[in-house]
């Protein structure tokens, strides 16, 4: 909270209340909920300043495969990029020469963060690759790590299985 928003703090009691709400009218059990009408996450897209910087980040650091790089469609001289981070999912960037697209700004309304779900040792390793290049970090209940990639972005990398957070099933 910023001081901009006050010095009241919300009624945690009438929050979790609303929450108990909204879970009783849309939340169905497993057995009850109709299939989704989509095959997955194809990839989500974020804005790279300089794409060899972003490369030898998520590449090198983050050890996801680069998996293609062309010409973005919707802006020409664009880079359009992708890496594979597992399960048939793609993290993608754009960069766009010319434009003063600003930095990263995590606003309401906004992406707040990305995360990408780890094995438990691949995860100790990558909190480890992180320390060694200098990453800001925090580990948060031993399974999660948030930090910035290169151009300001929140990552997370978690621990937890898919469909798993903080030992509640989430799908």
């Amino acid at each position: 909270m910023t001081s901009a928003q006050g010095d009241a703090q919300p009624d945690r009691s009438a929050l979790e209340a609303r929450r108990r709400l909204i879970r009783d009218r849309y939340l169905r059990p497993g057995g009850e909920r109709p299939p989704s009408s989509a095959r997955g996450l194809h990839h989500t897209a974020l804005i790279s300043s300089d794409v060899e910087r972003t490369i030898r980040f998520y590449q090198d650091v983050l050890e996801f495969p680069l998996t293609e790089l062309i010409e973005n469609r919707d802006y020409p001289g664009s880079s359009h990029f992708f890496f594979d981070i597992g399960n048939g999912n793609l993290l993608a960037f754009f960069d766009f020469p010319g434009l003063d697209v600003g930095p990263y700004a995590e606003v309401l309304g906004g992406l707040h963060h990305v995360a990408i779900s780890v094995e438990p040792g691949r995860w100790r390793h990558l909190v480890g690759k992180l320390a060694d290049a200098g990453v800001d970090h925090v580990v948060h209940s031993e399974v999660s790590v948030y930090f910035r990639d290169p151009d300001g972005a929140r990552l997370e990398l978690i621990a937890d299985p898919l469909g798993e957070m903080y030992g509640n099933e989430v799908l």
